[in-house]
C-alpha cells in the first residue's frame, strides 16, 4: 500500500503544472514534432528519386547515403525530444516527493539545463534505451513520443503458428525485459545525480538488484488497476445514460441536460486518461526508486526549487475558466442530444459506399485453404470475394496452391513446377487442416472459375510466380477470358513484373498490386489498377491518395474485430481476411450504424 500511496502523493501534489505540461508537450508533438520527421522523411524520397515505396526498392532507399543521414538524425531529435519527456516527468515528481509546489516555466527550465547537461557522445547508449528498451515493456513507461510497434498480423500469425519462432521471440522479449528491470532507473540517475549513461546504468542495476521481478508484478498489478478504475469511470456513465434516457422520457429538456453533462464527463475522463496514462506508471516507478533507495540506505540528493506561491487569484480565473468551458460544453451538447430526442437529427448513418469481404485462401479458418471446401464454405457464408493463389504445374496446367512446394499441406516434398497435375490430383490437401477433409484436392483455376460464376462470386487470383514459368500470365488471362469473367475478377501478384505481364497480354484485364510495404504516392505504378496493401501500412493519407486518383484499396490480412472495425472506418474498399464470417457481420452491422452507439464506443475505444 505505501506505493500505491505515495504515488498518488507524487502524482497528485503537482498536478496541474503536470497536466499542463502533458497538454502543451502532446500539442507540441502532434502538430510540429510530427509533421517536420514526416516532411523530412518525404523530402528524403524526393532528394532520392523516390515516389513511393515497395518491399521491392524498400531495401535501395534505405541503403541510399541520403536516408541513412535522415534516418539518423530522425533518431537524434526522437532521442531528445523523449528525453526532455522523461526528464520533465522525473522532477516534477521529485519535486512532489519533496513537498515542493513547481511552475510550468520552472519546471520547463530545470528540465532544458538537465538535457543539456545530459547530451555528451558518452551518453549515447541512452537513446537505446529510451527509444528501444522501454518500449518494449509497453506500460506506460514509454514517453508520449514513442508510438507502439505494430507488427503485422500475417508476421505475427505467421510466428505464432511456428512454435520454433514463437519460442525465440518469447525468449529475445524475456531477455530485453530483464535487461530493462536492470535499468529502469538509470534515468533518474542521471537527472536527479547528474550521472553518465554508465554510471547510471551500474547505479540502477544495483538499486534494482533483489527487486526487479516484484517491480515488474507490481507494475502490470498497477496498469490493470488504472485501466479498471478508467473503465468502471465509463461503464457508469454509459448506465447512468441509459437510466436517465428510460426515467425522464418524459421531460426532454431536462434529459438532454442531464445526459450532455455525463457525456461531458465521460468525454474528459477520456481525454484526462490519455494526458496522463504514460505518467501514471512512471509516478509508480519513481516512487520505487525512493524507496528502494531508503531501504538500502542510499543518500537521496535534493534540488534545490524556487518557493513558489501561486496566489489565489490565479485559482479562481483558472477555476472560473474552466467552469465556463464546462457550461459551452454542456449546452452544445444538451441542444444536439435534443434535437435527437426530438426526431430533428437522423440516428441512423450509411456508409458513402459498399465495403467488400474477401475470405482470404477461401474460408482458410473452417476448412482446408485454397480447396473447394473452403471456397463453398466462404461463399455460404456471404463473402463477397474470394482469394487464392495460383501456381503453374510442368504441363501448363493453372493449379491452386500458395506454396511453390507442396509439402506444407499434402506431406510431399516437391515443387509445382516440376510435376503434372495428374500427380498432383492424386495429394491429399485436406488431411493436414483436419482428417475430416482427408481426400480433399488441390483444385484447378476451371474448377473455381466455373464455380464462382455459377454462385455470382468474385475472385482475386493471386499469381505466385517462381521464374520458371512459361507464359504463365498469357495462360491465365486466356483462362478468365474463356470464362467470360473478366468483370468478376482482379488478377494480382507481389511481383509488380508480373502485373506488368498481365496488362500487356490483356489492358481489360483489372490488376491488383500487392503490397507489404506502401509509402508515398503508390498510384504512380502505371499497371496497377487498384491496390492491395498489408493493414499496418494503411492510414487516412493512404486511402485519399488512392481514392483521389480513382483507384481502389484492399486491405490484408485482418482478422481481429478492432482491425477490422479501424480499416470500416478508414472508408477502405475491400477487407481481406480469415475470419471471413466476422468480417461480414461487422461490415454489415456498421451499414447501418447508430450514431449514438459510435460515439460511446469512441469515447471507451
Amino acid at each position: 500500500m505505501k506505493y500505491l500511496k505515495n504515488t498518488y502523493k507524487i502524482m497528485k501534489y503537482n498536478f496541474g503544472t503536470l497536466a499542463k505540461f502533458e497538454i502543451i508537450y502532446k500539442i507540441l508533438v502532434l502538430l510540429i514534432f510530427a509533421p517536420i520527421v514526416m516532411s523530412g522523411f518525404k523530402l528524403s524520397m524526393k532528394l532520392t528519386g523516390y515516389s513511393y515505396l515497395t518491399i521491392e526498392n524498400i531495401s535501395s532507399f534505405i541503403l541510399n547515403p541520403i536516408t541513412l543521414i535522415f534516418i539518423m538524425v530522425a533518431i537524434l531529435c526522437l532521442t531528445l525530444v523523449t528525453l526532455f519527456d522523461v526528464s520533465t516527468m522525473i522532477i516534477i515528481y521529485d519535486a512532489s516527493y519533496n513537498e515542493k509546489k513547481i511552475t510550468l516555466k520552472e519546471l520547463i527550465k530545470i528540465s532544458l539545463s538537465k538535457c543539456k547537461n545530459m547530451i555528451k557522445l558518452k551518453n549515447i547508449p541512452v537513446a537505446f534505451m529510451l527509444l528501444f528498451l522501454i518500449p518494449v515493456l509497453d506500460i506506460g513507461v514509454r514517453s508520449n513520443t514513442i508510438l507502439k510497434i505494430t507488427i503485422p498480423e500475417f508476421i505475427s500469425d505467421y510466428i505464432t503458428n511456428n512454435t520454433t519462432l514463437y519460442v525465440i521471440a518469447i525468449i529475445i522479449y524475456i531477455v530485453l525485459v530483464i535487461l530493462l528491470l536492470r535499468w529502469i532507473y538509470s534515468i533518474h540517475y542521471m537527472v536527479l545525480e547528474d550521472k553518465s549513461f554508465n554510471e547510471a546504468r551500474k547505479c540502477s542495476s544495483k538499486l534494482a538488484k533483489g527487486n526487479k521481478f516484484k517491480d515488474l508484478i507490481r507494475i502490470g498489478l498497477f496498469e490493470i488497476l488504472v485501466t479498471l478504475v478508467y473503465y468502471a469511470i465509463i461503464l457508469t456513465g454509459i448506465l447512468l445514460i441509459s437510466i436517465l434516457y428510460q426515467v425522464l422520457a418524459n421531460f426532454e429538456i431536462i434529459e438532454s441536460v442531464i445526459i450532455s453533462a455525463v457525456c461531458t464527463v465521460i468525454a474528459i475522463t477520456y481525454i484526462l486518461f490519455l494526458i496522463i496514462s504514460n505518467s501514471l506508471s512512471f509516478a509508480l516507478i519513481t516512487t520505487s526508486f525512493y524507496i528502494h533507495k531508503k531501504d538500502k540506505q542510499e543518500e537521496v540528493k535534493k534540488f534545490n526549487y524556487n518557493k513558489t506561491d501561486i496566489k489565489n487569484k490565479k485559482k479562481i480565473v483558472s477555476r472560473v475558466l474552466v467552469i465556463l468551458i464546462l457550461i459551452a460544453l454542456i449546452t452544445c451538447g444538451s441542444i444536439f442530444t435534443y434535437k435527437i430526442i426530438k426526431g430533428e437529427v437522423d440516428l441512423n448513418i450509411n456508409l458513402g459506399k459498399e465495403i467488400e469481404v474477401t475470405a482470404h485462401r477461401g474460408g482458410s479458418l473452417d476448412f482446408p485453404e485454397n480447396t473447394m471446401s473452403a471456397f463453398r464454405g466462404a461463399e455460404e457464408a456471404g463473402a463477397d470475394w474470394i482469394e487464392l493463389d495460383i501456381q503453374q504445374t510442368k504441363d501448363r496446367k493453372i493449379v491452386i496452391s500458395h506454396d511453390t512446394n507442396v509439402s506444407r499441406v499434402t506431406g510431399v516434398n516437391r515443387d509445382i513446377i516440376d510435376m503434372t497435375y495428374e500427380e498432383i490430383s492424386k495429394l491429399d490437401a485436406g488431411s493436414f487442416f483436419s482428417e475430416k477433409f482427408k481426400g480433399e484436392k488441390m483444385p484447378l483455376l476451371e474448377e473455381v472459375l466455373e464455380f464462382a460464376k455459377s454462385n455470382n462470386i468474385k475472385l482475386n487470383i493471386e499469381l505466385k510466380p517462381t521464374g520458371k514459368e512459361i507464359d504463365f500470365e498469357k495462360d491465365v488471362v486466356e483462362l478468365i477470358k474463356k470464362y467470360d469473367f473478366i468483370d468478376r475478377c482482379v488478377v494480382t501478384s507481389q511481383v509488380y513484373s508480373a502485373v506488368e505481364n498481365v496488362k500487356k497480354v490483356d489492358p481489360n484485364i483489372k490488376t491488383l498490386y500487392v503490397m507489404s510495404i506502401a509509402i508515398g504516392d503508390i498510384t504512380n505504378l502505371e499497371y496497377a489498377d487498384n491496390f492491395s496493401v498489408e493493414a499496418t501500412n494503411v492510414d487516412e493519407e493512404l486511402v485519399n491518395i488512392v481514392h483521389n486518383k480513382g483507384k481502389k484499396l484492399f486491405v490484408w490480412t485482418i482478422n481481429t474485430e478492432e482491425n477490422i472495425n479501424k480499416m470500416i472506418d478508414l472508408n477502405v474498399d475491400n477487407i481481406i481476411t480469415d475470419d471471413y464470417k466476422l468480417a461480414v457481420k461487422l461490415v454489415n452491422k456498421k451499414r447501418n450504424a447508430n450514431l449514438i452507439e459510435e460515439l460511446i464506443k469512441a469515447l471507451i475505444l
